[in-house]
């Protein structure tokens, strides 16, 4: 009888999951945070995680932060289009809870985007909640291709991590020097809105806006100070009277041609009015992750067409097929440059 106790309570400890090895990484926030030695499946905290993870390792990816539509499923690989909605932890719209995020059973919560006290501290509340590591990314644009390559270390995917760093640096360097040759004044003035009526923007400072600073020109709303996303009103916008309108939303481009309101401002008596293509990600914004690369070559056209003169098609195709792993197909390709100058 002692004997078939003690082959049954082998038996048992057999059934048990063993740890996992754990390693000890400090992430952007300087946050001390153990690890496993091995990450398969991954939640993330909000948009630029999931971006990001999704170029890396889409395999790896536990859900989505929002669904992505119809529209959008068509330009991702098909082993990601039915991943379950789980909500997104940061932000204001921000709202699941502990039991959701155990729910998903990850190996690690991953966010990128700004690092500050108050995303320090929900990562430090998240993790001592469920006791699942939480880590930290700084996804602003200038360390794109750092940030590729530490998360690539972290989840064990490291030679394709490389080659998205190096293109990333490759395009950033490519931008930096071409810049370099332009004279220092005048810069665009440029406002960026966000929404069907176009009143939300980002003040100085905003990682939503960051990219205008990344190609030279001036975010004119940085006029009302420094934060993140804020209000505004036409009259403010009037009043930065922009060389340059980029509406987020069609309909708010549709919109302020008509206007009453923004017909005196200079980028509206021009007809200087942009959508950026969104599909699957926005290019410009929406949200401010790895995904901005194409915004910016969307954007080195679009102001100076002289300086760069690459074969822009070529180029997003090119990076369809690097980042989201998808071959674009000729009205795939024709859908997303419609308007496109």
């Amino acid at each position: 009888m002692m004997k078939f106790f003690a082959v049954l309570a082998l038996a048992f400890v057999g059934l048990l999951p063993v740890p996992a090895e754990a390693r000890i990484i400090t992430d952007a926030a300087g946050r001390t945070v153990s690890v496993p030695d091995k990450i398969n499946h991954i939640l993330v905290a909000g948009p630029p995680a999931a971006v990001l993870v999704y170029v890396l390792a889409p395999e790896k990816l536990v859900g989505w932060v929002h669904a992505p539509d119809d529209a959008a499923k068509a330009y991702l690989m098909p082993s990601v289009r039915a991943l379950p909605t789980i909500g997104r932890l940061t932000g204001k719209d921000g709202m699941i809870g502990s039991q959701a995020v155990t729910d998903a059973k990850p190996d690690i919560i991953l966010d990128a985007g700004t690092v500050d006290p108050t995303y320090k501290a929900l990562a430090d509340k998240v993790q001592a909640e469920t006791h699942i590591p939480y880590v930290l990314i700084d996804g602003s644009f200038g360390r794109t291709g750092d940030t590729i390559r530490d998360v690539g270390a972290l989840i064990g995917v490291e030679d394709r991590a490389n080659k998205l760093a190096d293109y990333a640096d490759s395009a950033i360097k490519d931008l930096n020097d071409k810049l370099a040759t332009l004279p220092s004044d005048p810069r665009p003035r440029v406002y960026y809105g966000r929404g069907a009526d176009g009143l939300e923007t980002g003040l100085s400072g905003s990682i939503n806006l960051e990219i205008l600073d990344v190609v030279g020109t001036m975010n004119v709303a940085a006029a009302a100070g420094k934060g993140g996303l804020t209000k505004v009103t036409p009259q403010q916008v009037v009043g930065w009277n922009p060389d340059i309108i980029i509406a987020d939303d069609p309909n708010f481009a549709a919109s302020v041609r008509s206007d009453p309101q923004w017909a005196g401002i200079k980028a509206v008596k021009d007809g200087k009015i942009f959508v950026p293509p969104s599909m699957p990600f926005g290019w410009f914004d929406s949200p401010p992750g790895v995904n901005r690369l194409l915004g910016v070559r969307w954007l080195e056209r679009l102001l100076y067409p002289k300086l760069f003169r690459s074969d822009f098609a070529g180029d997003v195709k090119t990076f369809y097929k690097l980042f989201y792993q998808v071959d674009l197909t000729d009205a795939q390709l024709a859908a997303l440059l419609k308007g496109v100058k």
